[in-house]
């Protein structure tokens, strides 16, 4: 295999349209970032930001900001501009709470308007779900008296059928990357009389995402992967809008009725009355510091779109890919790394994964050097997609074909001299 040549890459880097979004980042000197699949790098505008709403709005403005800041909108704004980057339209999204709590609230709504059939009592799942989503999905299956069942990702399609009442997916499989057919499955599961829940938290901002055109029922993401929100962002939820008229004509709730979520919040009822359309979904007071964080992350996607918007953005992603996966194997060929993502690029969401016995120690010797990727433990004598994992996160925001080189050259150095196999490496820390 013809290797790729460095000086490709500074040329890749001249000539790519998206190159200025990488100033629009704070990333550090001397490290290669590509773990933004976990967390996103620091837009430039944040700290500024959240230090004038910490200056202005919250310390002269006071309460008084809920109004004449905006305070009150913002969850909906943000919402409004997420919905963008998603295939949904303005007014279908709000951003609030974690992704986990947002998905007891979808999941538990699909239940509610799935109706009474009592056959149709299943959840399911893809075995390598993310386990929060899985453990989520099991105390609203507990609460409400369904199940939930897993399935291999190959085994979905066979595991639709009349029994099925909610299929909840990660639309981008945080382990491998591989993404799942979103329209295709979600037809399905409409024509077996289900409905479906969709985590994008490895696909909003990162792959092009058309929840109106799939028809999809339910979506949720995290904000501080690919929007770049940081640590603990908000989430967002979405519903398509003929569930939500339902829930309007028939005054249905979802199962955190809080008083945000209420059609008339200042007017402190004692009974509830929950608010139209996605407004329902708003639980409890907005972190409007972490609200402020996110929304310049979002607010980067902006500046991307006159240079091609999410098209250009996914394309940069597949060719990141595909030089990763070439220069891996040209570099490291023999090093015992087996690739687990798809190498077909339309199944792959912006990761790429590798199996090693190592893994950890492997990934730790390469954060030594300044190269930021991260690692997941497999099950015990797993292999392949269920053994311990190197997740390489490919942010065309900000990473460059350069970066991509100069870290599968670390990576083969790593590998070429063993140096994982200083004990330092094998500590293991709380996070991974």
């Amino acid at each position: 295999m013809n290797a790729t040549p460095r000086s490709h890459c500074v040329e890749l880097d001249a000539r790519d349209p998206l190159a200025p979004l990488h100033d629009a980042f704070e990333l550090p000197g001397g490290v290669i970032y590509l773990d933004g699949n976990s967390l996103g790098a620091l837009p430039r505008a944040t700290a500024r930001r959240v230090q004038a709403v910490v200056e202005q709005e919250w310390g002269v403005g006071l309460i008084r900001s809920w109004n004449t800041a905006g305070w009150i909108d913002l969850a909906q704004r943000i919402g409004d501009k997420i919905a963008a980057l998603v295939g949904a339209a303005a007014g279908q999204l709000v951003v609030g709470d974690s992704t986990s709590v947002n998905l007891y609230k979808a999941l538990d709504s699909a239940i509610a308007l799935s109706g009474p059939e009592p056959a149709r009592r299943v959840i399911l799942s893809e075995r390598s779900n993310f386990p929060t989503d899985l453990y989520i999905a099991d105390s609203v299956a507990r609460a409400r008296g369904w199940r939930l069942e897993l399935a291999e990702a190959h085994e979905l399609p066979a595991r639709i059928d009349a029994t099925l009442g909610v299929l909840m997916l990660t639309h981008v499989n945080y382990r491998t990357g591989r993404m799942h057919d979103l329209a295709r499955l979600t037809r399905m599961a409409h024509d077996a009389g289900a409905l479906t829940v969709w985590d994008l938290a490895h696909s909003a901002g990162a792959v092009p995402v058309d929840l109106l055109g799939s028809h999809a029922d339910w979506a949720v993401g995290c904000g501080y992967k690919y929007l770049n929100g940081g640590p603990g962002a908000p989430a967002f939820v979405w519903a398509h809008p003929r569930h939500t008229a339902r829930m309007d004509r028939e005054q249905l709730r979802q199962p955190l009725s809080g008083w945000l979520g209420h059609v008339a919040p200042f007017d402190f009822t004692t009974d509830y009355r929950p608010a139209p359309g996605i407004t329902r979904y708003v639980c409890g007071t907005p972190a409007l510091l972490s609200m402020a964080a996110l929304e310049c992350g979002v607010d980067v996607y902006a500046a991307a779109q006159p240079l091609g918007g999410m098209a250009a953005l996914r394309a940069k992603s597949l060719a990141l890919g595909e030089l990763f996966i070439e220069r891996v194997a040209s570099r490291c060929g023999d090093a015992g790394l087996e690739l687990v993502s798809p190498t077909d690029s339309a199944l792959r969401g912006s990761q790429v994964s590798y199996a090693h016995p190592q893994g950890h120690a492997i990934m730790q010797a390469l954060i030594a050097r300044g190269v930021i990727g991260d690692f997941r433990a497999g099950t015990p004598g797993g292999s392949g997609e269920s053994g311990d994992l190197l997740r390489f996160g490919l942010t065309p925001l900000y990473t460059r074909y350069v970066d991509v080189w100069d870290a599968t050259e670390h990576l083969g150095q790593v590998l070429d001299s063993g140096e994982w196999r200083d004990p330092r490496f094998a500590q293991r820390h709380a996070v991974t």
